[in-house]
């Protein structure tokens, strides 16, 4: 049957109402077998490496009706992307020591029966943990969003939100790649330095400090926005329908001031919408995967180049997990929010 070995899980205690606690969430320790049961055809059993602490997480910690991704269930892990090694396996594409990436649960060996979105990890001269960001759902969610949604062109005007998260940092060094005049908005002087020193973007402010968030882009985009990139929502967009140029595009790519309010906030402004013939379109990157391999050559050619630059804020042990995701919602990330569970 193979040996019982401790499992260290991160539980989901109820469903959260309110804003969201490191105390919604409790370090519980089983037992596993390491060997994948015989009644899981397909499955793979997996000791996580790395696990990603992404904003839509939060969403999946209330009880959801119509959405698109399935609620957490109470006294159960969380789920989300990892790392992971593969430890044993019943499918036919993955076997024993494969690397992989993909949705996973919060603890330290997980079985994972639904494989259709699990890829394997064939280039090893980058840090893995890249697999959880740059590499990963997060990268995949910025090629996406820039370049299949919003189609730029040289030259344009391009304002992106939350711009020093782990899809922001991403979209911004695209942006410039491409031959764009790129401003982003953060919640920190430190993080707005980086955007201009470390990521390349040509300007960046604090929304924090300039609360008048049309005032604020009127003053960096005096003609107008072309592309927009928003992780944000609310008041930030509403702002940025005011300052769109004429055939403008809007990426829905998350809408992060609104998961963790209790009243969701209006948007008056999508009149805009029509006066200015914006497309505005929402996207789920799984929709896009059939384009890794493409968006994969793209991204590691980059960073090979050295073109592109990736900031990752490392959180150790899976007991650090709690208050590392609850940290997305107040900005105390800086860069993409990675947990170590083991680096073995």
């Amino acid at each position: 049957m193979g040996d019982k070995v401790r499992n260290k899980q991160i539980i989901l205690r109820d469903y959260v109402k309110a804003s969201a606690k490191e105390s919604d969430m409790i370090l519980k320790t089983s037992t596993i077998t390491l060997k994948v049961p015989q009644d899981c055809n397909g499955a793979v059993l997996v000791k996580n490496l790395y696990l990603s602490c992404d904003p839509y997480m939060r969403t999946r910690m209330s009880f959801l009706q119509g959405s698109y991704g399935d609620s957490f269930t109470p006294a159960l892990p969380l789920q989300g992307y990892g790392v992971a090694r593969v430890l044993d396996s019943s499918h036919p594409n993955f076997k024993k020591g494969d690397l992989v990436w993909g949705m996973t649960a919060w603890e330290e060996y997980t079985i994972i029966t639904s494989t259709e979105r699990l890829f394997k990890v064939q280039h090893m001269d980058v840090p893995l943990s890249y697999y959880t960001g740059i590499l990963g759902m997060p990268g995949a969610t910025a090629y996406v969003g820039f370049y299949e949604i919003c189609s730029p062109k040289q030259g344009e005007t391009v304002f992106i939100s939350a711009a020093s998260g782990a899809v922001g940092q991403l979209v911004g060094q695209f942006a410039k790649l491409s031959g764009c005049y790129v401003v982003g908005s953060a919640g920190s002087k430190h993080k707005v330095d980086l955007l201009k020193n470390k990521f390349g973007f040509d300007d960046a402010f604090n929304y924090k400090e300039e609360p008048d968030f049309n005032a604020a882009l009127k003053r960096y985009f005096p003609n107008g926005i072309d592309i927009y990139f928003d992780n944000v929502g609310g008041k930030m967009l509403d702002a940025v329908l005011l300052n769109m140029r004429l055939h403008g595009r809007i990426s829905a790519c998350g809408m992060i001031s609104q998961y963790d309010v209790q009243e969701l906030e209006g948007v008056k402004n999508l009149f805009n919408v029509v006066t200015k013939r914006i497309r505005m379109e929402g996207f789920l990157v799984p929709d896009y995967y059939h384009l890794y391999p493409k968006f994969l050559d793209t991204v590691l050619t980059l960073i090979k180049e050295g073109k592109i630059t990736y900031l990752e804020d490392i959180a150790e042990g899976l007991e650090s997990a709690p208050s590392a995701l609850i940290g997305l919602f107040s900005g105390r990330n800086i860069g993409k929010q990675v947990v170590v569970v083991s680096r073995e």
